[in-house]
């Protein structure tokens, strides 16, 4: 039974997202009515806390062309000094998505540190999915992500 919820939540997901051309995308996905990046959580405390953490728009800053938010001055600070390093892979698309040629938002409930980076997937089923095969998947994702236009 979870197989065939897997098989079905993985359709609907390629049919959902294969409308959109994946010729151009944003450098970082926000959604449609936001500018925020993952979602405004906090993109350093994934590394220094383990887990997602809600970021504030107290301790806030622009980046390629996204609205990043902290949980602390002292998580904005860091991320200041190495934003490449913090920033999730593929722009905060989800990296099972990018792996299949196409494009999804990462949520940040569904996400991964593997080698140093941070990997966001759409939901629970999807990321079992990526960290099943995650080095074959990275390579694929990067490959897709290299031949983006990235507005």
């Amino acid at each position: 039974m979870k197989l065939a919820n897997i098989s079905i939540k993985i359709l609907l997901l390629l049919s959902i997202f294969s409308c959109r051309s994946v010729l151009a995308v944003d450098q970082v996905y926000t959604g449609y009515f936001s500018h925020k990046a993952i979602s405004g959580f906090d993109a350093v405390a994934f590394f220094s806390e383990q887990k997602p953490l809600k970021g504030s728009a107290k301790f806030s800053l622009e980046y390629k062309g996204a609205d990043w938010y902290f949980s602390s001055q002292h998580n904005l600070e860091q991320f200041k000094k190495n934003p490449d390093y913090f920033a999730p892979q593929y722009g905060g698309y989800c990296a099972w998505a990018m792996a299949e040629n196409k494009i999804a938002p990462g949520k940040p409930p569904f996400w991964t540190i593997y080698q140093d980076k941070l990997y966001l997937n759409y939901d629970q089923d999807i990321q079992d999915l990526w960290l099943a095969d995650k080095d074959n998947f990275i390579k694929k994702a990067a490959e897709s992500w290299a031949k983006l236009d990235k507005e």
